[in-house]
């Protein structure tokens, strides 16, 4: 058959959508803020209440070398050997911590910047137990389940970072778990990373493997392209040390740091909303304290994490409404105070993955985006309350995160989008809009396309298979992890890790 103008016309737009819209609609990035859980006023009283408990009753178990450093800087000590800081110090901290920053990836293409209005899903977490993606059932983290995350993650766009997600519980040596944690992340993907040192001893070799990356020794430090998490402060307001040497050591390697705070609700912290918002946003605030007396204007991201307990039973509840108000509440506090802000959401109390982990990730996810959380940990691939991770789950969030990221754009509203002219075409012409060149423009530039969720109707839903999103999700996360075997260090790179490291894969 001879093609027609308007046959070859379909036709290449039918190629144009199948390799892609050139703008994408919906964008890792995007503006959050528009949910503000708190009034004016309210904020003013949190913030208030956070320096009054700072200034009154101040911060315990301080570790003897940065009492010291606090003392210099202004901080009093009650009698009691707790350490107070005076508003001035405080809010001399806020002023002079960095209001955005770049989270470098190795591959310059994917860094980040942190801060403003921007809103980034990324992933957390430190899962001892993994869904296995044939049985359906749980079982321990091991190595080679980070290493597979890791790539799996590399392929999907709307996880902008990647933390590692799960504890390699078949590595019992703190040295060798940090090393090969690091490496995994390394070896499977050029995204901006973070990782956690299980002492602080373990910062500087594993500085040295980065350096080896990044093409030489000190060159890591110039453009640092992994972030620590540590949690400086145990709640309630007080110090771990050795968490505090972690910071000291990663300021002296000039890696930016998520200081994260992490009280939970009735048990560490207070019951009531407002109570615990204020002494977590102190706890968080004394974090910053901290970095600003040590290296002041180093990057931080203010990760004030409020968690929840089921008062009932004392077990951590990842999903629902008091957890997902609270943390859009957090990133509303952060962005009032122009920090960059880390909050958490996407932690089911699912285990499988089904109506609950869907409606406790939705919530939770779309409220701390439209929060205006900068960075959203935990948001992919997380499910058990933390204690699990999936790869499955990593697949559907992916998706998830894009239905959102389409949220936060919003509709832009120009003469070209109203359409009068589109309108009086269709009116006075084929009385429809289907294949006009306004509409045709709008499905590559306005609509989100979600490669997972069925949209079929039911017969051809069940001449398909009849499967749901989980067992979609599994054929797409195998297929993935069947074919993307990156190698993002060289050879040479690789050896001299190798040489140098106990490198267990």
């Amino acid at each position: 058959m001879t093609d027609t103008p308007k046959r070859a016309g379909r036709r290449a737009r039918h190629a144009s959508r199948a390799a892609g819209p050139d703008v994408n609609p919906c964008p890792p990035g995007a503006a959050g803020g528009q949910y503000k859980p708190l009034r004016e006023g309210e904020i003013q009283a949190i913030y208030d209440t956070a320096l009054r408990l700072l200034a009154e009753l101040g911060m315990g178990e301080v570790p003897e070398r940065l009492t010291k450093i606090f003392l210099q800087n202004g901080a009093g000590l009650r009698d009691d050997g707790r350490i107070t800081f005076p508003n001035a110090l405080v809010e001399d901290a806020i002023a002079r911590a960095p209001k955005t920053f770049v989270l470098h990836g190795r591959d310059e293409d994917r860094s980040i910047e942190v801060g403003g209005d921007k809103v980034y899903f990324g992933t957390g977490g430190a899962a001892v137990q993994t869904l296995d993606i044939d049985s359906g059932l749980y079982r321990s983290s091991t190595l080679q389940d980070l290493h597979d995350f890791t790539r799996l993650q590399d392929r999907l766009d709307n996880v902008s970072w990647f933390t590692r997600c799960c504890i390699a519980t078949d590595l019992p040596d703190v040295l060798d778990l940090d090393v090969n944690t690091s490496y995994a992340l390394m070896r499977n993907t050029t995204k901006p990373v973070a990782t956690a040192f299980t002492v602080p001893e373990n910062v500087a070799p594993i500085v040295k493997m980065f350096d080896i990356a990044a093409g030489g020794d000190g060159e890591f430090a110039k453009r640092p392209f992994v972030k620590a998490h540590i949690s400086p402060v145990i709640s309630p307001l007080r110090y771990g040390e050795d968490a505090v040497d972690t910071v000291f050591e990663c300021l002296a390697h000039n890696i930016p740091v998520s200081c994260i705070t992490a009280a939970q609700s009735g048990a560490t912290a207070p019951a009531t909303l407002a109570g615990f918002l204020a002494q977590s946003l102190a706890e968080t605030l004394a974090s910053l304290v901290m970095v600003h007396v040590i290296k002041p204007g180093h990057p931080m991201v203010f990760s004030n994490w409020p968690l929840v307990i089921d008062l009932r039973t004392g077990a951590f509840a990842g999903g629902g409404g008091e957890i997902a108000v609270l943390n859009a509440a957090s990133a509303q506090v952060s962005n009032w105070l122009g920090l960059p802000s880390g909050v958490a959401a996407s932690m089911t109390d699912a285990k499988a993955l089904d109506a609950q982990y869907g409606a406790e990730k939705a919530m939770t996810s779309l409220a701390a985006a439209l929060g205006g959380g900068n960075l959203i940990y935990e948001s992919s691939g997380m499910t058990a309350a933390l204690l699990g991770a999936s790869f499955e789950g990593f697949v559907l969030d992916n998706e998830m995160h894009g239905h959102t990221y389409r949220i936060l754009r919003g509709i832009e509203v120009n003469e070209a989008n109203l359409g009068f002219d589109a309108i009086c075409e269709a009116v006075l012409g084929d009385g429809h809009f289907l294949g006009g060149a306004h509409t045709m423009a709008a499905m590559e530039r306005d609509y989100f396309y979600p490669p997972i969720a069925d949209r079929e109707n039911p017969k051809t839903w069940e001449d398909a298979g009849g499967l749901d999103a989980w067992a979609r999700a599994k054929i797409t996360a195998k297929s993935i992890l069947a074919e993307h075997h990156p190698t993002y260090l060289t050879d040479d790179q690789d050896a001299a890790i190798r040489q140098q490291f106990s490198i267990l894969s």
